[in-house]
């Protein structure tokens, strides 16, 4: 008697389990960013900690602000660039500037006291200011490394489109669309910036187990059972290993995914620990002077 064993590799798309709309609101010297979150409605969605839209602004001569010197412990901070330039410098004597298109992805660990700022020029002369910082927790394994930086060029950036050539695809972690990130993340993680034209349709893999939110840079796009417009981020259900997006008239948006830690979360400005003792030991540690 022969017995057939059927396998069902069918995918699930996944539901969204709300909407959040993206507040205004002021960083650094005077910075203006729109941030979903954290808010009073959402705090965290493991490992994320933050998301910040940094414009788009355009700036007089002398109007363009950004975030002077102040330190970081215990997570990681993604700058992604879209418009203009930043300049950033730590106490490890690093220095560096990303134009449109790069990614900064500097991993604070043990800690580090850093500015961001738009370039030189920009700050001067004026210009136009557009881009993101995702701050990603650390696994308590990984709190007190050393601090690192890794910065790519836009052209160093995989980039990738569908059959139909409606849906474009920057992948900067994680993979899509047969690309695939060079950037190195210490918890896996897919970050994907997506631009659909009119009547586009696209469908990522995301594994079931990771947390993933989407966020509306432009136009309107549909998640099944949501729809989404610029400045709304989308938080999706646990309950399929695929996100599906539609839109019939075009819209561009990040898609963010990431393993959750589970870990116990201390946190106090720009330290993350995982006790309020650690916390507490951050705080005496910047100001003893050992961040460098």
């Amino acid at each position: 008697m022969e017995c057939t064993i059927v396998i069902n590799n069918a995918m699930t798309i996944r539901t969204t389990a709300g909407l959040l709309h993206a507040t205004p609101q002021l960083e650094g010297e005077g910075m203006l960013v729109t941030r979903p979150f954290p808010t009073a409605r959402l705090d965290q969605l493991d490992p994320f900690l933050l998301l910040d839209r940094m414009g788009p602004a355009t700036h007089g001569p002398g109007e363009a602000k950004g975030a002077p010197d102040h330190p970081h412990r215990g997570f990681e901070t993604v700058t992604y660039v879209l418009e203009g330039a930043i300049e950033h410098g730590d106490s490890q004597g690093n220095r560096g500037r990303i134009g449109a298109g790069d990614v900064q992805w500097m991993t604070a660990g043990s800690g580090v006291i850093h500015s961001e700022m738009p370039s030189e020029e920009i700050r001067r002369d004026g210009g136009r200011m557009h881009g993101f910082q995702l701050w990603v927790n650390l696994p308590r394994r990984d709190k007190m490394m050393k601090p690192r930086y890794q910065e790519l060029r836009a052209s160093e950036i995989p980039t990738a489109k569908s059959a139909d050539g409606k849906v474009a695809v920057t992948v900067i972690a994680g993979d899509s669309l047969g690309a695939r990130a060079t950037i190195d993340t210490r918890t896996p993680i897919i970050y994907l910036h997506v631009r659909l034209t009119a009547g586009a349709r696209f469908t990522q893999p995301i594994p079931a187990t990771y947390n993933a939110f989407a966020f509306v840079l432009g136009g309107e796009a549909n998640f099944g059972n949501e729809i989404a417009r610029e400045n709304d981020m989308v938080v999706f259900e646990r309950d399929g290993d695929e996100v599906s997006i539609a839109s019939d008239n075009g819209a561009e948006l990040l898609l963010i995914a990431g393993v959750p830690l589970h870990e116990p979360v201390a946190r106090y400005g720009p330290f993350v620990m995982n006790t309020p003792g650690e916390i507490r030991q951050a705080m005496i540690d910047y100001q003893t002077g050992r961040f460098g």
